[in-house]
């Protein structure tokens, strides 16, 4: 049984993006009034606003944070063309700030010409590194070679996707077998353009990024993309927020030539394909185990999607935008929803209902 909590998020804009830390003990918001909000789950389950601050001169699209063990860093992204890095200090002075922890800017990424869509730190095991990906069809990749010093970044690789990008994930797999690999989405509306989604592959020869897959069956704007956590399975899986719900499997093939230095190819297969939001939808994301896929659409519902043994994808919940379980209908609303990244321990997922007359952040624990 999934269980929604309301919580009054106090934004005095749409609520765009909400992501969860990898404990899912932590959360952030943010929202066209320019700020970012972090929140902190209390032990009897509570969410405290602990900092808000504005941190762009656009809408803020979207929230990412860094795996821990680079300490409390958030990355956001906004209309006003830039890219943030933010991490919590503690105070250590005698005075007021002493045990008290705020967040600093530690640089302000400035490369893209026009709205910046989508941010996202890639693994820990590839290091610090945050990709950004902007209206203007390019995908940055920036590394900070210090992990102590937050105010460096090295932009690494700029990769020309042609259309303009929406959003971005990367393959979260560590397995040798399987290269960096980042998928971007376009929200282009020129339904003559096939394939709004692309995957780039890192090659350890060329040293650069290089297209391995175009997915071609994908012709309308793409609002969100996520892949499954790969807890060591040899192919991946992709989910695709679009006018309805779509899951791919990529299943790597064989290589005929060892010595090949091309991208690796793939079987794509449709594993799964929803219209039940009747509506656009906003955001997927996946739980920690990749069993539970959690959707939000046009039409101001959750859906969260499960598959049986014989990998049949059903729904098995449905939550409206207020909070309350949907009973066999597909519940009628007009907010705009974001689902948020799952919490790796709790396995939560998250909708901040971003329509004007609603600005609270949906929470549910699962």
């Amino acid at each position: 049984m999934f269980v929604a909590r309301s919580i009054a998020a106090d934004h005095k804009d749409l609520i765009h993006d909400v992501s969860y830390d990898f404990h899912g003990r932590r959360m952030a918001t943010c929202s066209s009034d320019q700020s970012v909000k972090v929140w902190d789950k209390s032990d009897n389950g509570e969410w405290h606003c602990t900092a808000s601050w504005k941190t762009h001169s656009g809408s803020v699209w979207r929230v990412t944070w860094a795996h821990p063990e680079f300490g409390q860093v958030l990355a956001s992204c906004s209309f006003d063309r830039t890219a943030a890095v933010w991490e919590e200090i503690v105070g250590e002075s005698n005075d007021k700030q002493r045990g008290l922890s705020h967040w600093i800017k530690r640089t302000t990424l400035v490369d893209s010409r026009t709205s910046v869509t989508d941010v996202k730190f890639a693994p820990k095991h590839m290091g610090l590194v945050l990709a950004t990906c902007s209206a203007d069809g390019v995908v940055r990749i920036y590394e900070a070679p210090d992990v102590m010093n937050l105010s460096q970044w090295s932009l690494q690789h700029e990769i020309s996707c042609k259309l303009s990008c929406s959003c971005i994930s990367w393959n979260p797999s560590s397995s040798r077998a399987h290269p960096p690999m980042i998928a971007v989405g376009s929200d282009d509306n020129n339904v003559t353009y096939s394939g709004k989604v692309q995957i780039y592959e890192y090659n350890e020869n060329t040293r650069k990024y290089a297209k391995a897959e175009t997915l071609m069956t994908v012709t309308d704007p793409v609002h969100d993309i996520a892949f499954a956590p790969n807890l060591g399975r040899s192919f991946h899986v992709l989910a695709i927020a679009t006018k309805d719900v779509r899951i791919f499997k990529l299943i790597p093939l064989r290589r005929e030539n060892a010595t090949s230095s091309g991208p690796t190819k793939f079987e794509v297969q449709v594993m799964a394909q929803f219209d039940s939001h009747n509506s656009q939808v906003w955001r997927v994301s996946w739980n920690i185990t990749s069993t539970l896929l959690a959707s939000s659409g046009d039409d101001g519902c959750v859906r969260l999607w499960k598959a049986n043994y014989m990998d049949n994808w059903k729904c098995t919940g449905i939550l409206r935008g207020d909070g309350s379980p949907v009973n066999g209908s597909s519940g009628q609303g007009t907010a705009l929803s974001a689902v948020g990244s799952a919490g790796a321990q709790s396995q939560n997922s998250v909708v901040g209902a971003a329509s004007a007359g609603r600005k609270k952040a949906q929470l549910m624990p699962g």
